[in-house]
């Protein structure tokens, strides 16, 4: 049986056969994906008690989704080290680099959404000060109470996506980010009206802008799952579907 023909100099064991060098990244690997689905669990139930938070003005609630933001970042930056530490010390090909790539882009972009759901649960916390002030909740835009049901199914639909590398489940993901873009301009036209209705106000122009930072921080989290799906399309093809191949996925042209 083969072995690497240079020995660890830190132990007094005889190098490790070629396979079982080979078993063994394949399985930190395995567990590195498994470990990056459960920080994606943990950021999308961050998102989805953030917009629960909201949509109750419960304070509390929205203050508890805050707190979980060092978990998600702590976890990130271990991850991100065990995919150096992997790449350090394993000559990877193919379909093991594509892995670890993979893991490193996506781990990015979901600490990035924990850090949108605690800015939702953020603004949850003003806007419910805000209305304690005025004396009234406020009336939510349609396009804002889609938007807070669409991204967090989005969310919950591509954990699913990641667990099968299911590329089909990914490439329409992609396709329903469109109609996440069209959801965001029709809020910044209900905000608008919004105002126009409460006669431009110190207390309405407030309550506005707080709703179109909601709708951007949704509009955001869809974008990074946009990203994710792009990135399984990656993984398991080797094909990079952005830019000139994003317009072709979401027209199924």
């Amino acid at each position: 049986m083969a072995t690497d023909p240079t020995p660890d100099p830190t132990t007094d064991q005889p190098p490790r056969p070629l396979s079982d060098q080979k078993f063994t990244y394949e399985r930190r690997i395995i567990n590195l994906k498994r470990r990056l689905v459960r920080e994606a669990s943990i950021a999308t139930s961050m998102l989805d008690a953030a917009v629960d938070a909201l949509l109750k003005l419960d304070v509390e609630a929205a203050r508890a989704v805050r707190r979980q933001d060092d978990r998600v970042d702590a976890e990130e930056v271990a991850i991100e080290q065990e995919c150096y530490e992997i790449l350090a010390l394993h000559h990877l090909f193919a379909r093991d680099f594509r892995a670890i790539t993979f893991v490193l882009k996506v781990n990015t972009d979901i600490e990035r959404v924990a850090d949108h759901a605690s800015s939702i649960a953020k603004v949850c916390v003003k806007i419910a000060q805000h209305c304690d002030a005025s004396g009234g909740a406020p009336r939510w835009p349609t396009a804002l109470t889609e938007l807070a049901q669409r991204v967090p199914m989005m969310c919950h639909q591509l954990l699913r996506t990641v667990l099968d590398e299911d590329v089909e489940g990914a490439r329409s993901l992609v396709r329903a980010d469109e109609i996440i873009d069209q959801l965001d301009k029709q809020l910044f036209e209900e905000v608008q009206e919004f105002v126009r209705s409460e006669g431009r106000t110190d207390q309405a122009m407030t309550l506005a802008l707080y709703m179109y930072r909601l709708s951007r921080e949704l509009e955001r989290v869809a974008d990074l799952m946009t990203n994710v799906a792009e990135d399984i399309v990656y993984l398991a093809t080797g094909s990079i579907v952005r830019h000139s191949e994003k317009k072709r996925l979401r027209t199924g042209a």
